[in-house]
């Protein structure tokens, strides 16, 4: 039902264990997105079990979604990349690392050098974009949000499975649609492409990309390449055949993505309108 298993969380929490990592978003999951409250709840588990045990949450996808972040709500670490909600579309590369002090200090001599940390490192000349981006993104992340809602609302009166439904809370920018065969997914993500600003002319085919137990496919014409706060889709081409709609800087750019989609579906037979 997507909840927490407590007594499997109970019994793997031992006393060697030092840190928890807990994934906000689902990936290619079938299981809904876990809100800020849930993750506090998990949090609160967690410490009782072990009081020092560290918890670090993987925020990607969910960051200015809701009100709160995990920070709020006893995380030790939160992390999540540029290139998602946070970058605003304008950061060129990067992640970010925010918490308990000792922590963060911990990671960043850790990618540096001892005694070091974040006092030094090179910034790449980037900060303008960064922080711009950064700015921006609340009123990005809510076009994604969007036209997440938007594409869950279209497929659902089509009569296909969403995940989360048109009315349900959103946690993240992620909208999964189960199109039920594998050519509905490849069209879907074709349509994306023809949508793109950058790449538009490309056809996505899926293949076996390294990590994955099947074959993937990705459309993502992006001005940031890998930015999947960009208008993209992505899916395992495996059964029940998802399809993880994300993204659109602007929402008509997303609307128009995702009437994209549909079109291709309809244009290859799979689908009466």
């Amino acid at each position: 039902d997507g909840g927490f298993d407590w007594e499997g969380i109970k019994a793997a929490v031992t006393p060697k264990t030092k840190m928890a990592t807990i994934q906000r978003s689902k990936g290619y999951a079938d299981r809904p997105t876990l809100s800020v409250e849930q993750i506090g709840e998990l949090i609160r588990f967690l410490k009782e079990q072990k009081p020092d045990i560290i918890c670090m949450v993987d925020n990607c996808y969910g960051e200015f979604v809701e009100v709160m972040e995990p920070t709020d709500v006893g995380a030790d670490l939160c992390v999540g990349s540029l290139i998602k909600n946070p970058g605003g579309g304008l950061a060129p590369t990067g992640g970010y690392i925010v918490g308990r002090k000792e922590y963060v200090e911990n990671a960043a001599y850790r990618l540096s050098s001892p005694g070091l940390g974040k006092e030094i490192g090179a910034t790449l000349g980037l900060n303008a974009p960064l922080f711009q981006g950064l700015f921006l993104s609340p009123t990005v992340v809510a076009s994604a949000v969007k036209g997440a809602i938007y594409a869950a609302n279209l497929y659902e009166k089509l009569g296909y499975p969403v995940l989360p439904n048109g009315t349900e809370e959103r946690y993240d920018i992620i909208q999964a649609v189960t199109l039920k065969s594998a050519e509905a997914v490849i069209a879907f993500c074709e349509g994306i492409q023809a949508a793109a600003p950058v790449d538009s002319y490309v056809t996505p085919e899926p293949w076996a990309m390294p990590g994955y137990t099947s074959d993937v496919i990705m459309a993502a014409g992006a001005f940031v390449q890998g930015s999947s706060i960009e208008l993209s889709a992505d899916a395992p081409i495996k059964p029940p055949y998802n399809v993880f709609f994300q993204g659109g800087l602007t929402w008509p750019h997303a609307k128009f993505g995702v009437l994209m989609s549909l079109q291709k579906i309809y244009q290859k037979g799979l689908i009466q309108l």
